[in-house]
């Protein structure tokens, strides 16, 4: 007699409750605008995170209450329509129903053929096409920017050194790379450099212009006095928009040296590569098809869920010559899965992968790529918005205005000392945060402690904006009055 598998649930009540989830969620999204933006979670809900491993199950739905009343509640915040901290997309809904559809059919997409991991490889070309890379690159779907910058700078290692890497370890024949990017480098190009042996003293941090773009004056400087002084350079980093201000560095000028000095080009573009879709931010990007390698992240400026990034390649073959590996039990077959041609495995470090391309593949086949492109354009003229508010308030200091959706400010006044500046400052960002008002993050420009807007939110509108000076400007003077407290 049949018996269902001990692990599979009652089909009725599985299929009851998914019902309710989605309609339960589709209303909490609904209604997202008259929730807090963030609440601190209270020491009782706290509690309940501190037991121990349950040894006996509780009924789906007793489950689904508890994250209702535990988790829903308290989350990060990015979905919400005044949420601009950090460098969080806001989550395109239909995209996370590709999720739950890839968590259920529960592909791994490390080799062999099969539908999922030709999704993948549609998704990279649709990547591909977007940024105007070459149609004979390559590409990899990727966790983040932190892994995409390993990855990419792993290639690089493998197709311009010196020595056998792979197979004799970092220091044969006493090779030393280095490697180059402007002092507003994201720091997981730092953490890239540590895990592959080169070594944070070999990572040089440039100085930046007016702008907070790298100056290529000193980046030629410093390349030449290390090739004088017997190191290997190795990777140009260039940045399509830093976290701190939103600069592009020149990527013409960046790609044009790299090449003289026989150097990998490298591309972040995490935080603002997908501005190309814009045809009015193209010109800014240019020399960004030129690199050798580009990082972006489609969970920032591409508003998916959490998490998906990409990493592409120029050449085809550069990842699986840094990356391929062999066994007995992942070896090609004449027929089979295991005869497809494809690896992603090959491209990167993770075998086991999760199906990430199903909800890009789902949310660009149902929206298409114009209508992304008119949100992030309605970002760049939300982010110009907040920035012509702020220099028509004289208690509002635009301290930054980057090149795309970044605006770094603070609030002012008249004979205050940096440090007392800092305090309000603080001040005003801890209550807008506390109470649910609005999340900008926070950051250091010059010295100075500013409030940063960075706009990677579909659900925003300019009267949030609105709303965020006039917050800003009532607590700034409420903790001049209380003393910056």
């Amino acid at each position: 007699m049949h018996t269902d598998p001990p692990l599979d649930p009652d089909w009725d009540e599985f299929r009851a409750l998914g019902k309710r989830i989605v309609d339960e969620m589709a209303d909490h999204l609904a209604g997202i605008r008259d929730q807090p933006v963030w609440q601190p979670v209270p020491d009782t809900v706290r509690a309940g995170f501190t037991t121990p491993l349950p040894t006996g199950g509780r009924p789906m739905d007793e489950v689904y209450e508890e994250f209702r009343a535990t988790i829903l509640p308290f989350p990060r915040g990015n979905i919400h329509p005044r949420f601009w901290g950090w460098a969080n997309g806001s989550g395109v809904p239909v995209a996370a129903l590709g999720d739950l559809l890839a968590s259920l059919i529960n592909c791994t997409l490390g080799s062999g053929g099969n539908a999922a991991m030709m999704v993948e490889e549609q998704v990279v070309e649709w990547l591909k096409e977007a940024m105007g890379w070459p149609a004979t690159g390559s590409g990899v779907l990727t966790s983040g920017a932190s892994m995409g910058q390993l990855t990419a700078l792993a290639a690089a290692r493998q197709a311009c050194g010196a020595a056998d890497v792979r197979g004799e370890g970092a220091v044969l024949g006493g090779v030393q790379y280095t490697v180059y990017g402007s002092v507003e480098t994201h720091h997981s190009v730092e953490k890239a450099v540590e895990l592959l042996g080169i070594g944070r003293r070999f990572l040089r941090l440039v100085p930046v212009d007016d702008a907070h773009r790298i100056e290529i004056g000193a980046l030629r400087r410093t390349i030449r006095a290390d090739r004088a002084a017997g190191l290997r350079p190795l990777c140009v980093v260039g940045n399509a928009g830093t976290v701190n201000t939103g600069a592009v560095d020149p990527l013409d000028q960046l790609g044009a040296l790299a090449r003289r000095e026989g150097m990998w080009f490298h591309v972040d573009g995490a935080f603002g590569a997908f501005a190309r879709l814009v045809p009015s931010h193209r010109p800014l990007l240019a020399g960004l098809a030129e690199a050798d390698s580009l990082v972006l992240d489609l969970h920032k400026w591409l508003y998916m869920p959490f998490d998906v990034s990409c990493l592409l390649t120029r050449e085809t073959g550069v990842l699986e010559a840094a990356f391929r590996s062999g066994a007995d039990y992942i070896a090609p077959t004449e027929q089979g899965p295991s005869a497809y041609p494809v690896a992603f495995s090959d491209r990167g470090v993770e075998q086991s992968r999760r199906f990430r391309a199903l909800k890009v593949w789902f949310a660009l086949k149902t929206h298409g790529a114009d209508a992304f492109a008119e949100a992030l354009a309605e970002n760049l003229a939300q982010t110009a918005h907040l920035a012509r508010l702020i220099e028509a308030d004289d208690r509002l200091e635009l301290v930054s205005r980057g090149d795309l959706n970044v605006v770094c400010f603070r609030y002012v006044r008249p004979g205050a000392d940096a440090r007392e500046l800092d305090r309000i400052n603080r001040t005003v960002l801890g209550r807008l945060q506390t109470r649910g008002l609005a999340m900008p993050s926070h950051t250091r420009i010059r010295g100075a402690f500013v409030l940063r807007v960075a706009h990677h939110n579909h659900r925003s509108e300019p009267a949030d904006f609105d709303f965020l000076v006039d917050q800003v400007r009532r607590l700034g003077d409420l903790a001049v009055r209380d003393g910056g407290s």
